[in-house]
């Protein structure tokens, strides 16, 4: 049980284990408040599926080197093998992913291209989000039959936007089991609800 006494610049409380201003009262509710927070956050979103959204895929999984294009307009290109695909963002049907919670994202995309003869030759994709592409990795150099680029990048989302990969006019992909192919995201940090994106 506590009593008020005033005195000449501060309200202190007698209690039981000696007296307390208002002040010390105030921090250490204040310590309690924030780490019950840090407490609730940890709850709300380590546990959280969302929270531990990670997926990464690859062209395809077959024993033989197979190409996909290249064609005369734009294609997604959908990753039929998945390694991982944590939290289900990854739609293995569309070769789309869908952001799960509002945070930062990264993402990494490697092109990888064979060709019968080096004046073909165009390994080259474009990772987009919302339909806007955001970057791609290109490798269109003819003095070999082989290239390949990968870029890596670091984006801020919110949750419901679209990202996948389109393959440019005349590009072409080619992959077999070794997966030269690959398209790899996972969220780094959430953002709080009330950031602005």
């Amino acid at each position: 049980m506590c009593s008020r006494q005033i005195c000449s610049n501060c309200v202190m409380l007698s209690c039981q284990n000696g007296p307390k201003s208002l002040r010390d009262v105030s921090n250490t509710l204040q310590k309690e408040v924030q780490r019950f927070t840090s407490k609730l956050d940890y709850l709300l979103f380590s546990g959280s599926p969302a929270s531990r959204s990670a997926f990464s895929v690859a062209l395809n999984n077959d024993s033989a080197l197979t190409c996909f294009g290249p064609f005369a307009t734009n294609r997604v290109v959908v990753y039929k093998h998945v390694f991982l695909n944590l939290g289900g963002g990854y739609n293995v049907s569309t070769g789309v992913f869908t952001v799960p919670r509002s945070g930062v994202y990264s993402f990494a995309l490697t092109v990888y291209g064979r060709a019968p003869n080096s004046s073909t030759l165009a390994a080259c994709a474009n990772l987009r989000v919302n339909g806007t592409v955001v970057t791609g990795p290109t490798e269109n150099g003819m003095h070999d039959r082989e290239d390949s680029a990968t870029i890596v990048v670091a984006v801020k989302l919110k949750a419901g936007d679209k990202v996948d990969v389109v393959l440019p006019a005349g590009c072409f992909l080619c992959d077999n089991s070794s997966h030269f192919n690959t398209f790899t995201g996972f969220l780094l940090y959430l953002l709080p609800y009330f950031e602005k994106i």
